[in-house]
């Protein structure tokens, strides 16, 4: 069993704050590692100041409630 293999949605979460970052767009599948790793140059491909938000930031699965509200 996987750290992500029961999660509907993953993301990025600052480390200090526990406060989701990005949501990852498409479904997962995979190592742990891997998944981390596609999550990471997903969020990296986004933006210039990607890199520094990387530092300071981890990858985690995301509960449906926290997906409903940063939709809203």
């Amino acid at each position: 069993m996987t750290k992500f293999e029961d999660a509907k949605k993953i993301g990025l979460r600052a480390k200090e704050t526990n406060k989701i970052i990005a949501i990852y767009p498409d479904e997962l599948k995979g190592p742990n590692e891997e998944i981390e790793k596609t999550v990471r140059d997903w969020y990296y491909q986004q933006s210039c100041g990607a890199e520094d938000d990387l530092l300071s930031a981890f990858v985690d699965a995301l509960t449906d409630e926290e997906i409903k509200s940063r939709n809203l």
